[in-house]
């Protein structure tokens, strides 16, 4: 055999052993879908009231979280030997005592008029009343040192959303606001249309609770102008230019909330040292306006189905540890602003430059079997290619996803990427992700229960981050953040 030939194939083989995978397959036949619809049945359950941050509730289920945590196989990594990481959480709320006074008719707050955030302010001003004008024609109008009030419109707002009716007002708030701030505007007053008229009962318990922050972190509203809403039906009291007296106070609590966390060592002496960050959130919505004669927010996809893929997950990993550490995060208080993951990025139980990489999931157990996001899987969003290639190459060994790429476009309607605990840590500079089988007709609606989970769907959705850590968790190399990464909204 020719000498050069002989050389040219050891070269090859001593290449190709040295590239490959110097690690064991991911043990998948440790999940089982029956594990994950007991837990999800046991989560979901209307015994922890829909688990509601700040309250008793998401407490209980916190120490069942931190109970099948143990039974899976992790050691607890929260405070003081704990699986508990407690933060406090602020909920900043309009009192009672605020006031307004429109011409001659005195008002009764959350009955004649609604407060859209807590703000602090004294205004005693004129009204323009501006009727049916748009934000780029305010400009004609004198409203510097006014209140302007003026019809909701739908105009340019876009309809093909989730909860549209329930997030209107938002919509119509953020498409005046910035306007008639820099026109000089001391407040305004949005006057009902058909949409916001129908969304008056819903977003009253959310105007009523208020905002949220936690210590350090918050976003207290102090210095903004107030947002008022009125019913169409009393258009007549902003009319002919009368005078408002406005006084709004605000006053504000403190809640406990808390992050379960949990870890299992790695099996390298040097890599152990370095930890993948599985992540979910514990809590929803509490109990709330009925729909369909049910008051309880379960909450079973968003995000208990997260919650037992991470335990199930957890049991793969105690049976088959992996050369890197893997840090279970199962934050508290997400749906009052990712309040529980932006505590810990700030202050994280392990060293935050030893967190290799983030992968994050959040309603991962609905919709087509076939069809799954990977959102910060593209530019803008993408902060890692060498973590997103490992997403790939891990779902096309098994899922095989055909991905819905456009809800990871600046342009979608949702701005989903922004809605969930990667984000935190992806704005620390963190390689993170974020797995989801995206909304549904059911999100955030008490009728998100257990029943009407896709267990097969969930079980895919688990495989695939699963094996998209076990990929994290294993090689040589750590996945690089790309330069100059940031994050506009």
């Amino acid at each position: 055999m020719n000498k050069y030939y002989i050389f040219s194939l050891l070269s090859f083989l001593l290449f190709s052993f040295g590239n490959a995978q110097n690690y064991k397959k991911p043990l998948v036949s440790a999940i089982k879908e029956a594990d994950l619809r007991k837990d999800m049945y046991e989560l979901a359950a209307d015994q922890f009231w829909g688990r509601e941050a700040g309250t008793l509730d998401e407490l209980k289920v916190s120490m069942w979280l931190a109970d099948k945590a143990k039974e899976a196989g992790m050691q607890p990594a929260g405070d003081n030997g704990t699986f508990f990481q407690f933060f406090e959480m602020y909920r900043h709320q309009i009192t009672p005592q605020s006031s307004l006074k429109i011409g001659n008719n005195n008002l009764k707050l959350w009955k004649d008029f609604l407060v859209a955030e807590p703000v602090n302010a004294s205004v005693d001003a004129e009204v323009v009343y501006a009727g049916n004008t748009e934000p780029e024609d305010l400009s004609q109008l004198n409203i510097k040192g006014k209140v302007l009030a003026v019809n909701a419109s739908d105009k340019n707002i876009k309809k093909e959303m989730t909860l549209f009716i329930r997030r209107y007002p938002g919509f119509v708030r953020t498409k005046y606001y910035n306007k008639a701030y820099e026109l000089g505007a001391k407040a305004i007053i949005f006057i009902t249309d058909d949409i916001s008229e129908k969304s008056w009962p819903e977003v009253l318990p959310q105007m009523t609770r208020g905002s949220y922050g936690v210590e350090g972190l918050r976003e207290k509203i102090t210095n903004n102008i107030p947002v008022l809403w009125i019913k169409k039906e009393n258009t007549d009291w902003v009319k002919n230019n009368p005078k408002v007296t406005l006084t709004l106070t605000t006053e504000t609590y403190k809640y406990p909330s808390v992050n379960i966390i949990g870890k299992i060592e790695g099996t390298d002496p040097a890599l152990k040292n370095e930890y993948v960050l599985l992540s979910g959130h514990q809590d929803h919505d509490g109990i709330r306006h009925p729909v369909k004669n049910d008051t309880i927010y379960n909450g079973a996809d968003d995000n208990a189905s997260t919650c037992v893929a991470m335990l199930a997950m957890a049991r793969a990993y105690k049976k088959q540890p992996a050369k890197r550490s893997i840090l279970f995060v199962f934050h508290g208080a997400e749906e009052r602003g990712l309040l529980g993951s932006r505590w810990h990025a700030a202050h994280p139980v392990v060293p935050r430059e030893k967190i290799v990489a983030v992968l994050n999931g959040d309603m991962i157990g609905r919709n087509n079997n076939d069809e799954a996001a990977l959102l910060g899987g593209n530019a803008p969003h993408k902060n890692s290619e060498e973590l997103v290639k490992m997403a790939e190459e891990a779902n096309n060994e098994s899922t095989k996803f055909k991905y819905l790429k456009d809800w990871d476009s600046p342009n979608h309607a949702e701005y989903f990427y922004f809605r969930s605990d990667h984000l935190p840590y992806a704005k620390m500079g963190i390689p993170a992700i974020f797995f989801t089988s995206v909304l549904h007709d059911q999100y955030h609606t008490p009728q998100d229960e257990s029943e009407n989970i896709n267990y097969k769907k969930l079980y895919k959705m688990t495989e695939w981050m699963y094996r998209t850590s076990w990929k994290v968790a294993n090689e040589t190399g750590r996945p690089k953040v790309i330069a100059n990464f940031s994050l506009e909204r």
